[in-house]
């Protein structure tokens, strides 16, 4: 007889998955104070979603003592909230947001000169604006492939450059005895591998609605580039103490992404969300700002030009039906 567990129905087990999502979510109302970044200065670009990668960030960063976090986000609208929020629980953290765009030389050169002149050091720069496009090959147009490029690219070319100039500065009485510092880019697993970024699912549904089975986004380009620039920038870079590495997240539940988890609400088709990767479930920005704090940190002191994947190990093979051997 077979003592192989029998599996629980899909949505009973969709139930446990929501519950252990929902665990992740509250973790730093039940953590205490962490010291992993202590007097850290801080700059984290793409904060403006109330639930993305980047204000998880913040507020991690924030219970790990950051001293200063510099925020900067395209749209200006929900930076108030932010900054509020990360005052009222974490008053011993200073923060500044900024409205400017990611993309812009004089914006990222300006607020780098900005965070030299106030806090005489720069210890951490998270990359982490970026732009999302959902369109079949026939409609994308040059301008829309080339504002993939410059949102997701050259916004992380200039972080580099800039924050390079920056962190190689010592500033002993700023307790920074010698040059260094982590830059961290927001990439995504669709610059690893064809399909496997969190819009394809969207673009699936596209496809299915119009008849079509050819697509390609600019997504894939651009973050392919990210990646190759985490690479290349960390040789550019060597033997100044400046780390920079890469994050490709999977299927997370961010606003970018709201598409294709309303979609499948409206289906009722939502606990088969994540489906092919071995956890089974979709990530959220929170299991994301822990990577990028684990990178932010001393702790990845000899972690350098790696592109790292958040996605529940969907890049680890190629495509299995579960169950199947022919």
């Amino acid at each position: 007889m077979s003592s192989a567990r029998k599996p629980a129905p899909p949505r009973q087990e969709y139930s446990s998955t929501l519950a252990r999502i929902e665990k992740i979510k509250s973790h730093l109302d039940h953590a205490p104070r962490g010291s992993k970044l202590k007097s850290k200065v801080c700059i984290i670009t793409g904060v403006g979603s109330l639930k993305g990668i980047g204000r998880a960030t913040a507020l991690l960063y924030a219970h790990e003592g950051a001293r200063h976090l510099y925020l900067l986000d395209y749209s200006g609208e929900n930076l108030p909230d932010l900054q509020e929020t990360i005052q009222s629980r974490y008053p011993d953290v200073k923060v500044t947001t900024i409205q400017a765009d990611a993309a812009d030389e004089d914006s990222i050169s300006g607020l780098c000169d900005r965070v030299m002149k106030e806090e005489g050091r720069l210890d951490v720069f998270f990359a982490n604006a970026g732009y999302a496009s959902r369109w079949l090959l026939d409609d994308i147009t040059e301008e829309i492939f080339m504002n993939s490029m410059r949102v997701n690219t050259l916004s992380v070319f200039l972080a580099i450059k800039y924050a390079a100039r920056a962190m190689v500065q010592t500033n002993p009485s700023r307790g920074k005895d010698e040059g260094g510092g982590s830059i961290i880019l927001t990439a995504s697993i669709a610059g690893i591998r064809s399909g496997a970024g969190p819009l394809d699912c969207e673009i699936s549904l596209v496809k299915r609605l119009h008849g079509l089975n050819l697509t390609i986004t600019p997504d894939s380009a651009s973050k392919a580039a990210v990646n190759n620039m985490a690479q290349t920038a960390a040789y550019q870079l060597q033997k100044t103490n400046i780390r920079v590495n890469s994050i490709c997240p999977g299927l997370i539940e961010t606003g970018m992404t709201d598409l294709t988890f309303t979609t499948a609400r409206l289906r009722g088709t939502q606990h088969k969300i994540g489906q092919l990767n071995p956890l089974g479930r979709h990530g959220i920005p929170e299991e994301v700002a822990q990577l990028a704090l684990f990178l932010a940190s001393d702790d990845s002191s000899y972690v350098n030009a790696q592109n790292i994947a958040v996605d529940g190990g969907l890049t680890g093979s190629i495509p299995v039906v579960p169950g199947k051997m022919g």
